[in-house]
């Protein structure tokens, strides 16, 4: 197994070991449109290659004991920091996010903590019964190879939630990123590709026809997506004749609860970064905020305070916390669901009024209050820099809106007494709920959604039997 660490001096180096020698397909800066690098435009001939030789691979790797599969988790995280900086200019170029704040060097480093984190989960047999009657233990077997699909909006970070498990488990990975980040995640892993045996862990970039032969593939035995609800279901139909196992994170449209006992200006920065961490793009981000009609003004004043502090502009401008919008496509939704709000006649905070004719798909910040609960723009997932704010009266109401929308990936209730923000959090239908904080993941702390917002769970010791399969051994 390698054990050296290649180092990247620079995003161009990266870029010079992943680009095509020839052809392949131009990536653009989102926050200024230059072209960042080509990536390479694989077929579904490539994956088909790709899924082959992980097939190959996976018995070996599978031999392997824990232990040593962790080991090789490590100086996966080990490489990752060696080139942290090179990793972290090339993703801020090409999704656009800054350098600075919960962005690019933030999103790096996380993926070097959940390589840690997952190669230090214990995973030993489970004792079901042992009795006079006999003895049943339960153990997790490797399924083979796992088929990841990626998004966008964290490119790195999530490709990492999706094969640092699968790998600990003992099977292999095939990865297909978004078509519009590819170069992140093929720099993500040229880089663990350094340490790890050959054939374990490919990514393959390519368009729609890839994901789609991925999904349905033969011999990939599970597959792990992050995305949009509607794929998710695509997705879950091309897969249904293999009966692979799946792992769905899908959209959200995440709520928050102010309880009308919560300090305004206390709660402000962190209900600021719950809404508009990576600039919205996040799919556990606060998306609409019931705020109770006793403190509802202070809640916007204070909220206004703390995003009139963001600076927005190019990421590798070290001043800045907010970025563009990833693409076009996603600047045209959060254009018109604000616009379906002011039309409406909601009042805005702030932003609202993008400048024309500069270059990057650049939304202001913007924070819409007096809006109906059915108006677009909180009835819709906007991920993007548009936080809508609604006013209720009673707790019951709050509770009653939270949960009238199809999904439920996260959600967050703010207060000063913990125990009645335990009590209404209990009653909201969320795969996380979250107190005083919001979208605050955590490698140890399992994570999935509720209802339309897919099933299966991603990080801890639960996330990793979800990359194996349960065996039950009973004598």
């Amino acid at each position: 197994m390698p054990t050296a660490t290649t180092s990247f001096a620079t995003d161009a180096d990266l870029l010079a070991a992943i680009q095509p020698s020839s052809g392949g397909r131009d990536i653009h800066d989102p926050a200024t449109g230059e072209l960042v690098g080509r990536a390479p435009e694989h077929t579904v001939a490539d994956l088909e290659r790709a899924v082959s030789a992980a097939r190959a691979a996976q018995p070996a790797w599978a031999a392997l004991t824990h232990a040593e599969r962790s080991a090789a988790l490590n100086r996966a995280a080990d490489a990752v920091e060696a080139n942290a900086e090179a990793l972290a200019v090339l993703l801020s170029r090409e999704q656009g996010k800054p350098l600075n704040g919960p962005n690019a060097r933030f999103e790096v480093g996380a993926c070097a903590a959940w390589l840690r984190a997952t190669a230090g989960f214990e995973l030993e047999p489970e004792v079901l019964v042992d009795d006079e009657g006999g003895r049943a233990e339960m153990h997790y077997r490797p399924l083979g190879v796992v088929g990841a699909i990626g998004p966008w909006n964290w490119p790195m970070m999530i490709s990492v939630w999706q094969l640092a498990p699968a790998l600990r488990m003992g099977n292999t990975v095939v990865l297909k990123p978004s078509e519009y980040t590819p170069l992140s995640v093929l720099a993500l892993v040229e880089v663990i590709n350094g340490v790890l045996p050959a054939d374990v862990l490919h990514v393959v970039s390519g368009g729609r026809e890839v994901g789609e032969a991925l999904s349905a593939h033969k011999n990939v035995d599970k597959l792990m997506f992050t995305g949009s609800t509607a794929t998710g279901k695509a997705i879950i139909r091309s897969s249904a004749d293999t009966v692979k196992r799946l792992t769905m994170e899908l959209g959200g449209n995440d709520a928050g609860i102010v309880l009308p006992d919560a300090d305004p200006k206390a709660i402000a920065a962190d209900l600021f970064w719950g809404a508009f961490i990576n600039t919205g793009q996040t799919c556990a981000a606060l998306k609409r905020l019931y705020v109770h009609e006793d403190i509802y003004e202070e809640v916007c004043t204070a909220l206004t305070e703390v995003a009139a502090q963001m600076p927005m502009g190019v990421g590798l401008d070290e001043a800045n916390v907010l970025g563009p919008l990833q693409n076009k496509a996603q600047f045209d939704i959060v254009a018109d669901l604000v616009k379906a709000a002011t039309d409406s006649g909601a009042r805005v905070l702030a932003g609202a009024n993008p400048e024309s004719g500069q270059p990057g798909y650049f939304y202001p910040t913007t924070l819409i209050a007096d809006i109906d609960n059915d108006n677009p723009l909180v009835a819709e997932e906007q991920f993007g820099p548009a936080l809508p704010i609604i006013k209720y009266s009673s707790v019951d109401e709050a509770v009653a809106m939270a949960n009238g929308l199809d999904v439920g990936l996260g959600a967050s209730v703010w207060s000063s007494d913990k125990e009645a923000a335990r009590e209404v959090a209990a009653r909201i239908q969320a795969g996380t709920v979250w107190i005083n904080k919001h979208g605050a993941v955590d490698p140890r702390v399992p994570f999935g959604g509720a209802k339309a917002s897919g099933y299966g769970l991603e990080f801890g010791v639960a996330g990793l039997k979800h990359l194996g399969q349960p065996q039950v051994i009973s004598y």
